[in-house]
């Protein structure tokens, strides 16, 4: 008999990105270059985390900000931290 197959919670978008930004500053990436590039399901399961604070989301001049790291919703079909800023 096989043994069940044990599923592995997968970590909430915020979660990934908060450990992919704070691992990239501490190896000296600046927070205003990096780029969040997120899928538009990414972007949509980050804006409606019950569990994270109304702080870590920032909308200025029109751009969504998530920890200070600018946000480009669409457009890729997988989300990525991108360490230059804009391409």
């Amino acid at each position: 008999m096989k043994a069940p197959r044990v599923s592995r919670p997968t970590d909430s978008v915020a979660v990934r990105f908060r450990r992919q930004i704070e691992a990239a500053e501490a190896e000296g990436a600046n927070r205003p270059e990096m780029r969040l590039k997120l899928t538009l399901g990414d972007s949509a399961k980050l804006k409606r985390d019950p569990s994270l604070p109304v702080t870590d989301i920032s909308f200025t001049e029109g751009v969504m900000h998530f920890l200070g790291v600018a946000v480009e919703q669409g457009g890729v079909s997988e989300s990525t931290l991108n360490l230059s800023g804009p391409e």
